[in-house]
């Protein structure tokens, strides 16, 4: 089996945010979307990770000083995503195994669908592989053009496309998996022949398939991945989804949520099975909830705080102790 490692793209400015902060730090229930990333990649077995970075680099790898398995990689000038990877070219010129690419503003990611990508890779004994998703609306995506036979022939931009080409719903969200040799060998074909001037990691996929290579694509990624942040407004329904996984999941493990569109949990609490949270509240940070409480309504808990099995914080009422204390305090 091929040893995997990941190039994660988290290098570019977001205008269109109006932020000073690097956009990969901005949080989705309490995680940078970067995290949410990283994370994914860990869990579907990617040992290194090449994050490269631009725009506010010391303060992305401040928040990650604490991990170990990050390589950092600079792009003094962002010229696409192409240009990107070939920033890592040096950490990898010798590697045998297969490289992943993923962009660091996707925080919806699921271990689960890069599983199904790497696994579709190594049945198919593939050059390079895809995920994709079907979209009902596919306005701005690149199309995944397959021939009568289904087989992969190439990723047509949107502004590009052939009026026929803008009806494929099947679309490039920008989960690759690539043979490290093929993928170096063909950035280094990669040309400028856009509009802006950049290299384009599409380009390199084309030219994979062109060199006879075999290159697949797995329609594994679910329409809400698909998604990437660009906006204030595409921060907020992206986190709205991730709120909708957290109490689902907690759920699932057997905690009540009396009224989920009206109650915010943070991605790092923890909550005990037969625990109830009533409407409007709050939970933020490291928490841990024991098993067998009753959390608000209207109830605000701090990051850092513990509450032991069958503890009350009721109506009003705010723990902002990072202990699990026993005092209350009332609004």
């Amino acid at each position: 089996m091929a040893e995997r490692v990941a190039i994660v793209l988290a290098a570019g400015v977001s205008s269109r945010m109006h932020t000073q902060l690097p956009k990969v730090l901005h949080e989705v229930s309490g995680r940078p979307m970067l995290d949410c990333v990283l994370s994914a990649c860990r869990q579907a077995g990617m040992k290194r990770l090449y994050v490269v970075v631009g725009f506010g680099a010391d303060q992305v790898k401040q928040r990650f000083a604490d991990a170990s398995d990050i390589v950092w990689v600079h792009q003094g000038q962002q010229r696409g995503t192409a240009h990107a990877v070939l920033c890592c070219k040096e950490h990898l010129k010798d590697f045998a195994g297969d490289t992943m690419i993923l962009c660091g503003d996707g925080p919806l990611i699921r271990a689960q669908t890069l599983t199904i990508l790497v696994e579709k890779h190594q049945a198919e004994r593939a050059a390079a592989t895809l995920a994709t998703a079907i979209l009902e609306d596919p306005t701005g995506y690149g199309r995944i053009v397959r021939d009568a036979y289904g087989n992969m022939q190439g990723i047509v931009e949107h502004a590009d496309c052939t009026p026929e080409q803008l009806a494929i719903r099947e679309v490039n969200p920008s989960y690759y998996l690539f043979d490290n040799a093929v993928l170096f060998e063909a950035l280094a074909e990669v040309k400028p022949n856009n509009v802006k001037g950049e290299l384009y990691l599409t380009d390199a996929v084309c030219g994979v398939i062109a060199s006879g290579h075999k290159v697949v694509a797995v329609t594994a990624v679910r329409p809400e991945e698909a998604m990437s942040v660009n906006s204030r407004l595409q921060l907020s329904v992206v986190s709205k989804i991730m709120q909708h996984r957290i109490q689902q999941g907690l759920m699932d493990s057997g905690v009540t949520i009396v009224d989920p569109d009206n109650t915010w949990i943070d991605a790092r609490v923890q909550i005990g099975q037969d625990t109830v949270v009533e409407p409007f509240t709050y939970i933020h940070g490291n928490v841990q909830i024991g098993r067998r409480c009753r959390i608000g309504p209207f109830a605000y808990v701090a990051d850092g705080v513990v509450l032991a099995d069958d503890e009350t914080l009721g109506a009003f009422q705010e723990r902002g102790e990072p202990v699990a204390a026993k005092t209350k305090k009332t609004r």
